[in-house]
């Protein structure tokens, strides 16, 4: 066997209901004054309300931070440190999607250290201890609960990513109830990136190990099984609860066995077009599957049992090409869109794309077929 080392948040509490428990939670990790941090759009729908109670119920003071944007840029995250100084917290919470979640990370270093976000970028450079970090993801998709990865907008159209063991959360707290709300098309989005993470994870060219290949069928067995319902259902606490944690089971995989050309791809669409990242992920995933097939078919095909199951291919090409043709299906039948034009990029925009995903080369690394600007170009204008 391969050695390999893996690393994932320290606690995990799943059930119906657990959002209740946050207090008595925080309060065990010794805090006094927690940071919240979270968007504009829980807090009007409600979902913050009952957590801020849980904390004091619990006897802890709570400040609020509720300005996080999709895509959060440098400025959200220095401001949320700033309060968080001030107030003096002595713990962080991230309640949201991946955003909210990827700030509150930062923030439990960034409120304890002197060292400035711009030397944090890349891969390990984050210095120091950080403040206790508790997650309560409200979508199904990004898996941030439990990696090690905040990826922050650094420039108009650029993000940047910050990797470090310091930013794995002590605890996930993993409450269906808290998705029922959320859209069908944010449903839909957040799962296809869920099952992408699991995907790629499976089929890294580095650090692939036997552990994340567990997590990541299994994420994949539970997501396919239950996306369609989730997404046609809203309500279907079972089919919210096995996305939800098989999107914590592909966040695993894919901190440890990390993803490749689908988010390479995917996040210059958000970068110039605000796409969100789950569709962008959507848009691109087919191609990029049909394009590493030569070298990545044996891998698919060992898929296929996950996300059609009792369905048998007579032979690996076979197989490869079932698991793309599922995948293909199951966009299509949660009704996600397919082309680029109809997200507003012109064709004239698709080569400083492709030279725009080239310079993902954190990611790149890890695809099991080397991708040049040609093939970027040629994916995109695929699914223009």
């Amino acid at each position: 066997m391969t050695a390999f080392s893996f690393e994932t948040t320290r606690s995990v509490v799943f059930a119906q209901g657990a959002a209740a428990r946050t207090g008595e939670i925080v309060r065990d990790l010794g805090a006094t004054t927690v940071l919240l941090v979270t968007d504009p759009g829980l807090v009007k729908a409600g979902v913050v309300a009952p957590v801020t109670e849980a904390l004091a119920k619990a006897g802890l003071a709570v400040q609020l931070f509720s300005d996080v944007v999709a895509d959060p840029p440098e400025a959200v995250v220095l401001t949320a440190a700033a309060q968080a100084r001030e107030a003096g917290v002595d713990a962080v919470i991230g309640l949201g999607g991946g955003s909210s979640m990827d700030v509150a990370k930062l923030i439990a270093v960034l409120a304890i250290s002197e060292q400035p976000l711009s030397e944090m970028y890349g891969i390990g450079n984050v210095r120091g201890a950080r403040l206790p970090l508790v997650q309560i993801p409200t979508t199904a998709g990004t898996g941030s609960e439990v990696t090690p990865i905040s990826i922050v907008t650094t420039g108009e159209t650029t993000k940047s990513g910050v990797v470090s063991p310091q930013l794995l959360p002590d605890v996930a707290i993993l409450d269906p109830e808290l998705t029922t709300g959320l859209p069908a098309a944010v449903t839909a989005a957040t799962g296809i990136d869920a099952m992408v993470h699991a995907i790629e994870a499976y089929t890294s060219r580095h650090r692939k190990n036997p552990y994340s290949d567990m997590l990541a069928r299994q994420a994949l067995t539970l997501m396919a099984a239950s996306l369609r319902r989730a997404v046609h259902t809203g309500d279907d606490i079972a089919a919210r609860g096995d996305m939800l944690f098989g999107a914590m089971l592909a966040g695993q995989a894919f901190a440890n066995a990390p993803v490749a050309a689908v988010h390479a791809l995917a996040y210059p669409l958000g970068g110039h077009y605000h796409i969100p990242h789950g569709l962008s992920n959507s848009l691109v995933l087919s191609p990029v599957l049909r394009f590493n097939a030569p070298q990545a078919a044996e891998l698919y095909a060992q898929l296929l049992p996950c996300i059609a199951p009792g369905q048998t291919a007579g032979s690996t090409a076979a197989g490869c090409d079932a698991f793309i043709s599922a995948i293909e299906q199951l966009i299509e039948d949660v009704s996600l869109p397919r082309r680029l034009r109809d997200q507003g990029v012109p064709e004239s925009d698709l080569p400083m794309l492709a030279r725009d995903a080239m310079l993902q080369q954190r990611l790149l690394v890890n695809n099991p077929r080397e991708v040049a600007e040609a093939d970027a170009l040629a994916i995109y204008r695929s699914v223009h």
